[in-house]
C-alpha cells in the first residue's frame, strides 16, 4: 500500500491534551505530560493520534470555541513544546490528527469582536448575519433541552447572528471566499508544523446555507473538494477525517467521488452495532454495513464505539433507540438532549466478555478504528458532572493520588475517585502488570489486527450463518483472506461457514478444516473467532 493511503489501516487513537498527562503538577494536561506517555502510546500500537482542539480558547465548549486558529492554549505549553511532541511522535511512528474547528468561532475571537463593533469591519461579512428578526431562529437546535436558539440578536451589531451551537459560537460563512482563503491558510499552516492532517468537526454544518426564515439549508458540498485540495496542495498524504452523522444515501456527497474527505466516521453503523448489542440481533450490523459498503476505492470508513461526545442514537428508530436506553442508560441522568448516552463503554457493558465482544467487533469491521483514551482499560463516567464532561475526565493512570494524572490537588476535572471504576481500581499501572487484564487483551487485539491488512484494504462479503445473533465477514486481497465471527447472542450457537480450504485461527482457537466446502464454528455466549482462511 502506498504511504498516501496509509489512513486505511490506521489505528486511531483520540486524546484531549488537557485530560491526558500533567507534566508540570498544575492540574491541566499538557504537552509535555503527553509527550512522556508517547512510549504508552506507542506499546499500544496506535499510529495516530487525533488531539481535540489545542488551540487558544475560553473554554466554554471544550476547546471547541477558538479564539486564536494560529496558536496554542498556554495551559498546553508553547508553540515550540507542540512542535517538539509531533516530531517525537513521528519518530515513533505515530501521525497526529488536528481538530479542525471552522463552522464557527468563539464569540471572542477578534474577528467576531471587530464584526459586531463595526458593520464596516473587514470581517463583518465572515458570519452569517440577518437585519430582520428570523422566522427559523428556533429551528435545528443541536442541543435541545441546553440551547434555546440558533439566531441571537447582538445589540452591538443591532442584527442577529446564527450560531448552529451555542450562542457563543456564531457560525462562519462559508460563501465567503474570503472566509474560504482564511482556512486554507489555517491548515497549510498547521500542516507545515508537522500535522498529518486533520479531523473536520460537524461537517454537515461547516458546508450549510442557513436561511433565516426556514427551509433545508443548502449544502455547499463543491467546498469539500476545496477543502482536500488545499490540503494535499500542502503535504501529498495529509487527510481530512469528517464527523459527518448522515443517513446513508448522503456517504456519496461527503466522499465526493474520491475528492472529498479522505475518511468519515461511520455514525450509522456505530449506532445500528449497540442496537445490535442491546438485541442481540446481528443482523442491524450486517445491513447497516451493506448501506454504507459503497464508497470511492481510495476512501475509507472509520469505525469507533466511543467517541468524546455522546454516544448517538438519533439515526435508529424510535423503538429501537428505547431499547438501547432500556439495556444501557436505564436511568435519566445517564441520558442527554433526548438522543444519546453520556456513558463509558465499561459501565454499559458491564461483563469483560461483552467488552471484549464489542472491541473484537470493532477491530474487525471493514474501516480503520478509532479507540478513545481510557476505554483501552475500562474507564467509567463521572455523573455528576455535566452534559458531556460526564465521559472526559482525566486519565487514570495509576493509583496514586490524582491517579497518576497529576499531582495537583485541583484537577481540570474531577477523577471518578469510587467504585468499581475509580482510579484505584481501573488504572494504567496494575494492568500492564496483569497479564489478564482487559488493557493487555487489547494490546495483542490490535496486534492481530494489524496482522490483516485485508481489513482495511480488501473486500468484504458477509457469510451466511442462519443464525440472527451471529455475524461473519470474509475479507480478500491479493490472495489472502480473513474471516471473522462474532456471537452477539448471550447463549451459546454452533455455524456452519460456507469457506472453502482450511481455518487457521489468528486468536488461538484450533484449525478448522472444511468438509465440502463447510466449516463448524462453536462459538460461547459473545464469543468471537478470526481466522486466516489458508
Amino acid at each position: 500500500m502506498s504511504s498516501s493511503a496509509w489512513y486505511r489501516n490506521a489505528v486511531v487513537y483520540s486524546l484531549s491534551v488537557e485530560s491526558f498527562m500533567d507534566g508540570n503538577g498544575d492540574g491541566v494536561g499538557d504537552f509535555a505530560g503527553l509527550r512522556s506517555k508517547l512510549d504508552y502510546l506507542e506499546s499500544l500500537g496506535v499510529d495516530a493520534l487525533w488531539f481535540a482542539p489545542t488551540q487558544p480558547s475560553p473554554g466554554r465548549d471544550d476547546g471547541y470555541d477558538i479564539a486564536d486558529y494560529y496558536g496554542v492554549d498556554p495551559r498546553y505549553g508553547s508553540s515550540g513544546e507542540f512542535v517538539e511532541l509531533v516530531n517525537e511522535a513521528s519518530g515513533r511512528g505515530m501521525r497526529v490528527l488536528l481538530d479542525l474547528v471552522v463552522n464557527h468561532t468563539s464569540d471572542r475571537h477578534p474577528w467576531f469582536r471587530a464584526a459586531r463593533a463595526d458593520r464596516n469591519a473587514p470581517t463583518r461579512d465572515w458570519y452569517v448575519w440577518s437585519s430582520k428578526r428570523p422566522r427559523a431562529r428556533r429551528t435545528g437546535i443541536v442541543f435541545p433541552g441546553v440551547q434555546t436558539e440558533t439566531w441571537t440578536y447582538d445589540p452591538s451589531a443591532r442584527e442577529w447572528y446564527f450560531h448552529r451551537f451555542h450562542a457563543f459560537q456564531p457560525d462562519l460563512d462559508m460563501d465567503n471566499p474570503r472566509v474560504r482563503e482564511e482556512i486554507r491558510r489555517i491548515v497549510a499552516y498547521w500542516l507545515q508544523v508537522g500535522a498529518a492532517g486533520f479531523r473536520v468537526d460537524a461537517v454537515p454544518f461547516m458546508i450549510e446555507k442557513p436561511k433565516p426564515n426556514g427551509g433545508r439549508p443548502q449544502l455547499e458540498f463543491e467546498y469539500l473538494r476545496e477543502l482536500r485540495d488545499a490540503v494535499q496542495w500542502c503535504k501529498g498524504d495529509a487527510i481530512l477525517l469528517g464527523e459527518a452523522n448522515v443517513v446513508p444515501r448522503d456517504d456519496a456527497e461527503y466522499f465526493a467521488g474520491g475528492h472529498g474527505l479522505h475518511m468519515m466516521f461511520n455514525f450509522w453503523v456505530n449506532q445500528h452495532l449497540f442496537g445490535a448489542l442491546a438485541t442481540g440481533d446481528a443482523r442491524l450490523v450486517r445491513d447497516a454495513l451493506a448501506a454504507t459498503r459503497r464508497i470511492p476505492a481510495h476512501a475509507q470508513w472509520a469505525h469507533f464505539l466511543r467517541n468524546h461526545d455522546e454516544l448517538d442514537l438519533g439515526r435508529l428508530p424510535a423503538p429501537l433507540r428505547e431499547t438501547v436506553f432500556t439495556a444501557f442508560a436505564p436511568d435519566d441522568s445517564m441520558r442527554l438532549y433526548g438522543r444519546g448516552i453520556r456513558r463509558r463503554l465499561a459501565p454499559m457493558l458491564r461483563e469483560r466478555r461483552r467488552l471484549e465482544l464489542a472491541y473484537s467487533l470493532m477491530l474487525s469491521l471493514p474501516g480503520a478504528p478509532v479507540l478513545r483514551y481510557g476505554e483501552e482499560i475500562g474507564m467509567g463516567e463521572n455523573l455528576r458532572l455535566k452534559e458531556r464532561d460526564a465521559i472526559r475526565t482525566p486519565m487514570q493512570w495509576s493509583a496514586a493520588p490524582g491517579a497518576g494524572f497529576s499531582t495537583a490537588e485541583s484537577l481540570v476535572r474531577p477523577l471518578v475517585g469510587a467504585g468499581p471504576y475509580g482510579y484505584e481500581a481501573v488504572n494504567v499501572d496494575a494492568q500492564l502488570r496483569d497479564s489478564g487484564s482487559l488493557l493487555r487483551w487489547l494490546i495483542g487485539m490490535i496486534r492481530v489486527r494489524k496482522q490483516c491488512p485485508e481489513i482495511g484494504s480488501g473486500k468484504w462479503r458477509a457469510l451466511a450463518t442462519r443464525r440472527p445473533g451471529v455475524l461473519a465477514l470474509r475479507y480478500d486481497l491479493a490472495g489472502r483472506g480473513v474471516v471473522c465471527v462474532h456471537n452477539l447472542a448471550d447463549e451459546p450457537v454452533e455455524v456452519t461457514l460456507p469457506v472453502d480450504g482450511d481455518l487457521e485461527s489468528l486468536l488461538g482457537h484450533e484449525r478448522s478444516t472444511a468438509r465440502g466446502g463447510r466449516h463448524r464454528v462453536r462459538l460461547e455466549p459473545y464469543g468471537y473467532a478470526w481466522y486466516r482462511a489458508v
